[in-house]
């Protein structure tokens, strides 16, 4: 594609001073958003004891601030194009510091879902700012590359910080003190930031175009909830006419990008190969993932009765493996292929799930442990790589908005899968047949039924609990089945896909 609207920078920018200690503070970022998604996993159980939200709430809970925020990524993207990705991302910075205060705090499962959103709302700053400003900082594709690995490492290294601090947090405070660790990681990332972050922008942006915005954010709710409704409770008129609905509005937003002169995202990215078969493979990875995510930790303190801080540490081989996955990544697909470490990441993630397809109460941590080793790694190659292509693939000018439609196939992935998986799980958990006066509630969720038998005579309790846990853990193998599934398929699509793309190796010059 060839490169238009080039800033005016000095050559000397292909080696800018201080780029590495900038990238410092973009990983930050990368950190406070991975840290939030993995400490709600942990917290559920005690959110669920304590705010006692229906199955239904509980998954809104865990996935309102996906469906927000793969909404609004490509229009929060196309603005930091626009005004400056510094300026968006310290001011996405700030307030999701104080957003997540919102989120300590909640008294209700309806106050827990609306502060989920507004977090999806600040949360849809920060990550195509950051990685925009990368293809910025660096011109050389090796540097960018080693750079994107370590971006992409500190997300997972987030994953096993997230649960360790969460598991001690919940093990000494309340369940709200889990987000409230967000506040000293924004005010370092605003404050450094603000020093250390060079500004960039599009130099001819072209208006933001508002109903283009509306579209974007009506189409990708409207299509995430209908999926969500009807996995969860069967196909109806409700989630048809919002499937319906968000379609045509997806299908306006289009429309609408490819007769504008200068539009919110440029469409014509999706001719390249590289760039929408990486695309595709983020959002199939993750939506055969996210299931297990959402669910894993549930497992190990639930079924397995393991307290938060040895949860979170039976966590901790998926961050090992993608940190040390990701650093290496771009290297090996130059001296292999691109399509090569891609396949071969989601063919291990799917031949990982498949092994966690045999799990029951009381499997041994060797055999989980392994196959979430595998998963990171598998999935840190896969991640870095792709992220490496969709950043090479288009001019620095659109860096904004081509990351946002990447980090938005993760969001809407991240929304499909809890939808999809998370309500075979739940499906497969409600129709457990319990002892005579199980109440309703424990049929909700699992953490409903440790609640009910709390409160039940202990022989009734523990045939409670035993039939609670095995239709839990069966609905969690039937996700991993069909996880395996999708990462398969999604490796095979990815082999074909990316037939022939290389990284780059010339440095450009700005």
């Amino acid at each position: 594609m060839t490169r238009t609207l080039q800033s005016a920078q000095p050559t000397e920018a292909v080696k800018r001073p201080g780029r590495w200690l900038a990238l410092s503070v973009l990983v930050l970022a990368v950190l406070l958003v991975a840290v939030d998604a993995t400490v709600l996993g942990l917290a559920t159980p005690y959110i669920s004891e304590d705010l006692a939200p229906s199955g239904t709430q509980l998954l809104w809970i865990g996935d309102v601030y996906s469906f927000v925020i793969a909404g609004l990524l490509v229009s929060m993207g196309s603005l930091g194009d626009r005004i400056g990705r510094k300026r968006i991302l310290l001011a996405g910075a700030t307030a999701f510091g104080l957003i997540s205060v919102l989120n300590a705090y909640a008294t209700t499962p309806e106050l827990m879902i609306v502060a989920r959103a507004l977090l999806g709302v600040a949360g849809a700053t920060l990550m195509p700012a950051t990685l925009a400003l990368i293809r910025n900082l660096f011109h050389d594709p090796r540097e960018r590359s080693l750079a994107v690995g370590i971006w992409g490492a500190t997300a997972s290294a987030g994953t096993a910080v997230g649960p360790i601090v969460g598991g001690f947090l919940l093990e000494h405070f309340w369940w709200g003190s889990v987000f409230l660790i967000n506040l000293p990681v924004m005010v370092v990332l605003v404050l450094v930031g603000s020093k250390l972050l060079p500004e960039s922008r599009n130099p001819d942006p072209g208006p933001w175009d508002l109903a283009s915005v509306l579209l974007s954010l009506a189409g990708m709710v409207g299509v995430v909830y209908a999926v969500k409704e009807a996995a969860a409770h069967g196909f109806g008129w409700t989630p048809l006419a919002a499937g319906l609905l968000g379609a045509a509005a997806l299908y306006g937003f289009v429309r609408r990008q490819l007769t504008m002169p200068v539009p919110l995202l440029d469409m014509r990215l999706f001719r390249s190969r590289g760039f929408s078969g990486a695309v595709l493979a983020d959002l199939l990875t993750i939506l055969g993932l996210s299931g297990l995510v959402f669910f894993l930790s549930q497992y190990l303190q639930l079924v397995q009765g393991r307290p938060p801080f040895e949860a979170g540490m039976a966590e901790l081989p998926a961050a090992v493996g993608a940190v040390a996955a990701g650093l290496i990544a771009g290297r090996a697909a130059r001296r292999f292929s691109v399509r090569s470490v891609v396949s071969g990441g989601l063919a291990a993630v799917g031949l990982a799930l498949a092994a966690l397809t045999v799990i029951g109460q009381d499997t041994g941590y060797p055999l989980l442990g392994a196959a979430l080793l595998v998963v990171g790694a598998g999935a840190g190659f896969s991640f870095t790589v792709t992220a490496d292509v969709i950043l090479s693939s288009v001019p620095k000018e659109q860096a904004g908005a081509a990351s946002a439609v990447s980090e938005t196939a993760y969001e809407l992935g991240a929304a499909l899968g809890i939808a999809l998986l998370g309500s075979i799980v739940t499906g497969v958990y409600r129709d457990f047949t319990g002892p005579a006066g199980t109440p309703a509630a424990a049929h909700e969720s699992l953490g409903g039924a440790v609640q009910a038998a709390s409160e039940l005579p202990a022989h009734t309790a523990g045939a409670l609990l035993d039939a609670a846990r095995q239709s839990f853990v069966d609905g969690l193998t039937l996700a991993s089945g069909v996880g395996a599934v999708v990462l398969l398929a999604a490796a095979g699509a990815a082999w074909f896909l990316l037939r022939g793309q290389r990284l780059e190796d010339g440095a450009e010059h700005p």
